[in-house]
């Protein structure tokens, strides 16, 4: 049974992930601060975490935007320097182990035009991007090693009601199925909403690709490729609640891309993937998980 390490298991993809490579015959090993099996910024961690394994996910992360403005320090050095102390673990591995490395929309920045397409520049105007650019970097330049890495960029993830209360469509959902007001920070910011399912079954399909030896496989957006703004956002969430919840306007921090639409026709030709959840039928879906299971967890 071939082993792959997973960084940040515990997480809202990798919850998502693991089940789905262990049903297809994988052992998935973890490192997660979470479950106290391991800290990335430790290279003995790493060193203790990836040995013996064929493939390495890398998924933890310092995960928002918001957490790197508030800790630069430790957001560069979970995704800059930790994600380049792994590549350098795998390169030093006799196995030489594939890499996968989960990258982010914000390397971006703020787009010149939508749709955006894997080979637009890169060039991003907060700390979270400019650390994953530089993993980015780091990941390209360890195949001149002999390691075979790949790199997928990932927008607005969601889906899950164990998800951070206060990222924005789960804190939208959870509002509007207890009928609270829904604040929003910037109604025509525009994003690309992606469900964790499809998520997780793009990277899967991803390392089937790492698995059958595809070298220098280029950067692939997972994403469906549609727009929609945090107003529709929010309305769709009310609407699927069935609430009187309000809807508030509030200042966008001036960190934050305002706009982005991924172009997905990369993942589509290359993997074979479309991603088959809509941002409505995602919304509607987490707002009824929140109304059948948010009273019980609030209520322990």
């Amino acid at each position: 049974m071939r082993k792959i390490l997973v960084t940040g298991h515990h997480g809202l993809i990798g919850r998502h992930l693991v089940p789905l490579l262990t049903n297809a015959g994988f052992e998935v090993v973890g490192l997660d601060v979470a479950d106290r099996s391991g800290d990335i910024t430790r290279r003995e961690d790493i060193q203790a975490a990836i040995s013996g394994v064929h493939g390495v996910i890398h998924l933890a992360a310092v995960s928002r935007v918001l957490w790197g403005e508030r800790n630069p320090e430790l957001c560069w050095k979970t995704n800059a320097v930790a994600s380049h102390s792994i590549l350098k673990e795998a390169s030093n591995c006799s196995s030489k182990p594939w890499v996968l490395v989960a990258s982010s929309r914000e390397v971006y920045g703020e787009p010149l035009e939508l749709p955006v397409s894997e080979d637009a520049p890169v060039l991003p105007v907060n700390i979270y991007g400019r650390a994953k650019a530089t993993m980015e970097k780091h990941t390209i330049d360890a195949r001149s090693s002999g390691l075979n890495t790949a790199i997928v960029r990932l927008a607005n993830v969601y889906g899950c009601i164990e998800d951070h209360e206060d990222r924005v469509l789960p804190a939208f959902c959870r509002n509007a199925a207890y009928g609270r007001p829904l604040r929003v920070d910037g109604f025509d910011h525009l994003f690309d909403f992606t469900h964790v399912d499809d998520t997780a079954s793009g990277i899967a399909k991803m390392v089937d690709v790492l698995e059958a030896k595809e070298r220098n496989f280029p950067p692939v957006h997972l994403l469906p490729g549609i727009g929609t703004t945090l107003l529709e956002a929010a309305n769709i969430a009310v609407d699927a609640a069935g609430s009187a919840s309000s809807i508030h306007a509030a200042p966008s921090r001036t960190y934050d891309v305002a706009r982005f639409i991924g172009n997905p026709v990369r993942a589509k030709s290359l993997l074979g993937w479309v991603a088959e959840i809509t941002p409505t039928d995602g919304i509607h879906s987490l707002v009824k998980a929140f109304q059948t299971e948010a009273p019980l967890i609030e209520a322990v």
